[in-house]
């Protein structure tokens, strides 16, 4: 459902700069039939989880080719090219890295086999008490302020720090973000910036016991930079920022700041920031309240940046160029036109071993950054399905929960969707049908689910309690998962937030350790089940493009070494994200100790 950005144009051969803005799918069809026109292409510029592509959807293809840009939609075209029984050649690319895998019912794993990673997470100890690193600040300013500033009032947010106000009674607390009666937006900023890089430092600095063995932050207040610019600048906004599309209003456009790659000082951050600040109230005032960062946003980008960077003055951390904080607010790592040239060579490859049958051949084939035993390529032989994959093996789960106290809500909202990633679920315990979602349901039955989601799992009208057995059906994946519970009375809060654990789920966890314990705020961070390295296998083959086979005991212990090292220098990189998002997987490639197809 992708429409072509120039940040697109660099990396591939289909696009051009005529054709921002259009249909991806639309304009590849009609570049490829330039040069090829007498094939029949049909596009479709929509969401791939669409009902419309459903199973029978893709029963109709001999072979399905992946380039999609992230997990979910990744995972959903698994199940119905497992559930239509049509074989599926994966993708994805990083920078210099990249790889293709096959994925066949009943002979091969799945993708879902192995771990894929969860997004990484950082403790709000570190985040919101003792950043020590840019991307800190960047989180921070991106997921708390960003988010709490211009996104769901309602949602948790570790930012929620209320301050009294000297004019107000001591029995009257306020909450400080919110735009007080009369105030102007310039005011409002002020107190904005004031609160989260003056007085929050404050009140940091008087725990004593935190900065021991840390330097200590700096506050920051908007009087010591601001003085009477913004009074001076006001005339800019309507002029420059007028009528148009509202991604389009810039901060730095508005302030004659040209180049992205400049570092600005903390005066021109604030400068920003406060500019920011004020034309999402003047210029996009209908979005607030259900903003999203969006690393194509200009303004949300010039605005996490320049809050980043004064909260990096303050804790001393090097400050860093928009394109830099653009950068690392949106995961990228840039793309190169010639990664993706020989990864889509490798998938036609595949696909055509796919389309003449020639099982014995299917090869799984990682690209490296640099030369192991002079290869750049590695195919290795494709791997058995793993027999404790919930996906294609259909093996059971077990949950971890307290069934007096979790709702059904939170069963569907964080293991059903969250972690299974089943978005039309039917819940059933025996033959009672616990809830459901589809277009066809008459308001009774609606009205019935609904309720159900409100009740906590041991009164539901048939109880889910410790050692029943659950099953979960998603109707449009043609998948069901058996999950045994298993009631357990407490969670720890930090490591278990979701106040419940599912086992026998593969997704590593990628958790930043957190080496400044703070003794301020509790950290959160996920606990997802982690990939436990394994010891190579003698007898794995690998097939160098030569065409010969080569068993891994044929390799020198050096050369094995760097193959590991290769991975390891990436924290074991596989690509689930090839538009510019890096996600890392803890396993080495084609290495670890599963079962090679005989």
């Amino acid at each position: 459902m992708d429409t072509i950005e120039v940040s697109n144009l660099n990396r591939q051969f289909l696009f051009r700069k005529s054709h921002v803005g259009q249909s991806k799918a639309k304009v590849a069809r009609d570049a490829v039939l330039k040069f090829r026109p007498h094939i029949s292409i049909t596009p479709y510029h929509a969401n791939v989880k669409d009902p419309d592509f459903n199973v029978d959807f893709f029963k109709q293809f001999n072979v399905v080719l992946n380039g999609l840009d992230n997990l979910d939609a990744r995972r959903h075209v698994n199940r119905l090219c497992l559930a239509a029984e049509v074989p599926l050649v994966e993708s994805g690319t990083t920078g210099f890295l990249g790889q293709v895998t096959v994925h066949v019912k009943g002979r091969t794993e799945c993708y879902e086999c192995q771990p894929k990673p969860a997004p990484k997470t950082y403790p709000v100890c570190t985040i919101t008490s003792t950043p020590s690193k840019f991307v800190h600040c960047i989180v921070w300013a991106k997921d708390l302020l960003f988010t709490k500033l211009f996104g769901d009032k309602n949602q948790e947010n570790d930012l929620n720090v209320r301050s009294t106000d000297a004019t107000s009674s001591s029995e009257h607390v306020e909450d400080v973000f919110e735009r007080r009666k009369d105030e102007d937006i310039e005011q409002y900023g002020r107190r904005i910036y004031d609160h989260v890089f003056g007085y929050n430092i404050e009140e940091a600095l008087s725990n004593e016991e935190t900065w021991k063995n840390r330097n200590r932050p700096k506050p920051i207040y908007s009087r010591d930079f601001l003085h009477d610019e913004i009074a001076q600048q006001n005339g800019n906004v309507d002029k420059d920022c007028a009528a148009g599309d509202p991604s389009s209003v810039s901060a730095m456009a508005s302030l004659g700041m040209k180049n992205p790659q400049d570092i600005w000082c903390l005066k021109e951050n604030s400068r920003i920031f406060m500019e920011a600040f004020k034309l999402f109230f003047m210029k996009r005032e209908k979005e607030i309240g259900n903003l999203t960062f969006d690393k194509d946003d200009q303004l949300a980008v010039e605005f996490v940046t320049a809050a980043a960077n004064i909260r990096a003055t303050s804790f001393g951390i090097p400050l860093h160029s928009l394109f830099e904080a653009k950068g690392i607010a949106g995961n990228i790592v840039h793309a190169v036109a010639t990664t993706n040239a020989i990864i889509a060579g490798l998938i036609v490859i595949e696909a055509i071993k796919v389309l003449q049958n020639d099982t014995n051949n299917y090869r799984m084939t990682y690209c490296l950054e640099h030369p192991t035993r002079k290869m750049l390529l590695m195919p290795v032989e494709p791997f058995e399905a793993n027999k404790s994959c919930y996906v294609c093996s259909e093996s059971p789960l077990t949950l971890e929960i307290n069934t007096h106290r979790a709702k059904l809500r939170d069963f569907v909202e964080k293991i059903v969707k969250a972690k299974l990633g089943m978005y039309f679920p039917l819940i059933m315990y025996g033959a009672a049908l616990l809830y459901e979602v589809g277009d066809d349901l008459d308001e009774a039955m609606v009205a019935n689910y609904a309720a159900n989601l409100e009740k906590v799992l041991s009164e539901l009208p048939s109880p889910v309690t410790s050692g029943t057995t659950v099953t979960v059906e998603d109707l449009k994946q043609e998948l069901t998962c058996n999950i045994n519970i298993k009631h357990r009375e407490e969670f720890d809060e930090e490591k278990e937030p979701d106040g419940m654990l599912l086992s026998g789920w593969t997704q590593a966890s990628s958790v930043e350790k957190d080496d400044n314990k703070s003794n301020g705020n509790g950290g959160s961070t996920s606990n997802a089940s982690q990939a436990v390295p394994v010891e190579a296998e003698d007898n794995v083959e690998m097939d160098v493009l030569s065409g010969k086979k080569r068993r891994l005991s044929e390799i020198s212990g050096q050369d094995l070494l760097s193959v590991t090292d290769e991975t390891k220098n990436h924290e074991k990189l596989e690509v689930v994200d090839d538009d510019d998002d890096l996600v890392m997987l803890d396993d080495d490639p084609g290495l670890n100790k599963r079962k090679r197809i005989q």
